[in-house]
């Protein structure tokens, strides 16, 4: 027998939730064959199986949270466990039949199942939703939950993926429709009191008048929202956190309990890498098959200073500093519901090539949910570029155990003073957050000036 262990998502992660699986106890499964879906606060994901064969036994159920290296379940490589516990029952119920078969009421248990099959195919309409891409677990979740067919419901996400708000968004159309009934629900009452005695009839219809004639006062105020509460439409709706969500709170409240964070911001002139990337960009496009961005610039200027001041390496391990040899630079990529920080590993030993090859990699395979455990642990520096949603500058909240993170804006032209001259420069606001229990300003600025200084006097050739 194979021990199926919840594995280790990153260095701060010691629970997962098992939101489901994806075989059933004594179905065959493949070696690295998906077996069951988690989510942490890192990445929420799908676990392939450590080995061919059956499995066995299913030990934590779905929706439970376990601590890390917990026995989940269990595979038995011969592939034959679990059919002597399949041929054992059948001599049981051979036993049993001329016990059911006396009484009238067990035969009439026989004739439901067949009626319980037509009603099978209804959840194989979740089929056409899945070439549209991959479905994450709270999507499947929410369907569950809603009686939701995902095969009626319009993907909105990349490559008209199913996303989350398309679901609830299928749920609120669904919703809006029983909501009518209301409005015909008062007529009913007053066919009733019509029915009693003719004479109190006309006498509640005289005050049904009445309200109405009050309502027309009321509502040129909040006009806006009069015509809400009669189309059934709920002011408010509810709905709980994901645990990936669960997790980022916790781990961002730890980190700002834990660090006394400060903040400072440098304004860098970007005009020398932003030429060299209008000149390569097209060629590096057909080359190489992906775009090149201003991350890797930013990222190769931040291992040069990582390098020159390694103290932004390192980590605090109560009274001791733990410095890192190596350079991994966690990238933040958003998700749809939440953010996984992947690591790019010895980034030091890559240039702007390999660099953005990596941020590309990553990202794809964070958002398809395909990264492995050890590609979102052993960052000892991160970086977040808020700047491709437009955002000019920030205050990233430092990642734990690292004592540092970089904040990369959008880069702008922006008319600026040279030799008391007005010229259109390519400028970019780098913020960089730091632990103050270890790092004082004074480094803080001297990384920063260092950073400045490889993008302002960029040099290296990217092709």
């Amino acid at each position: 027998m194979i021990d199926v262990v919840m594995p280790q998502m990153g260095e701060s992660i010691v629970e997962g939730t098992l939101t489901k699986w994806l075989k059933k106890p004594g179905e065959r499964v493949e070696r690295d064959e998906p077996l069951f879906e988690i989510s942490t606060d890192k990445v929420d994901t799908e676990i392939p199986s450590p080995a061919a064969g059956t499995l066995s036994e299913v030990l934590v159920e779905e929706s439970k949270t376990v601590g890390i290296n917990t026995v989940v379940a269990r595979i038995d490589e011969t592939g034959s466990g679990a059919k002597p516990k399949a041929e054992e029952p059948a001599p049981a119920p051979a036993v049993e039949q001329p016990k059911a078969a006396a009484p009238a009421p067990g035969s009439a248990p026989a004739t439901p199942a067949p009626q319980a099959a037509p009603q099978s195919p209804a959840p194989t309409t979740e089929a056409p939703s899945e070439p549209a891409g991959p479905l994450s677990p709270l999507v499947r979740k929410l369907a569950r939950d809603h009686n939701v067919d995902l095969g009626r419901v319009k993907g909105t996400g990349a490559g008209g993926r199913i996303t989350k708000y398309d679901v609830e968004s299928y749920v609120a159309q669904m919703g809006s429709q029983p909501a009518a009934p209301p409005a015909h629900a008062p007529q009913p009452p007053t066919a009733a009191p019509a029915t009693p005695p003719p004479s109190p009839a006309p006498q509640p219809q005289a005050p049904a008048p009445q309200p109405p004639a009050a309502a027309p006062v009321a509502p040129p105020p909040a006009a806006a929202s009069a015509p809400l509460p009669p189309a059934g439409v709920a002011k408010t709706r509810i709905e709980p956190l994901s645990t990936m969500r669960i997790k980022i709170a916790e781990h961002m409240v730890m980190s700002k309990r834990t660090s006394p964070h400060v903040t400072t911001v440098h304004r860098v002139d970007m005009t020398k890498v932003a030429k060299m990337r209008e000149r390569h960009k097209h060629q590096f496009q057909a080359n190489y098959g992906f775009s090149l961005t201003y991350l890797p610039f930013i990222t190769r200027a931040a291992v040069v200073a990582l390098r020159q001041f390694p103290l932004l390496n390192s980590s605090l391990d109560g009274n001791n500093i733990v410095y890192h040899n190596e350079i991994n630079i966690g990238i933040a990529v958003a998700l749809e519901n939440g953010l996984i920080v992947p690591v790019i590993r010895a980034a030091d030993e890559k240039n702007v090539l390999g660099l953005q090859r990596s941020v590309v990699d990553l990202a794809a395979r964070a958002r398809s949910r395909q990264l492995k455990p050890d590609e979102v642990q052993g960052g000892t520096f991160s970086i977040t570029n808020f700047g491709s949603f437009g955002s000019l500058m920030g205050t990233p909240v430092i990642n734990q155990p690292q004592v540092a993170i970089m904040g990369v804006g959008t880069v702008d032209k922006t008319p600026v003073v040279i030799d008391d001259a007005i010229a259109i420069r390519s400028i970019c606001h780098l913020s960089l957050s730091f632990d103050h229990r270890l790092i004082d300003g004074a480094l803080a600025d001297q990384f920063m000036t260092k950073v400045k200084q490889v993008l302002e006097s960029w040099s290296e050739e990217v092709l």
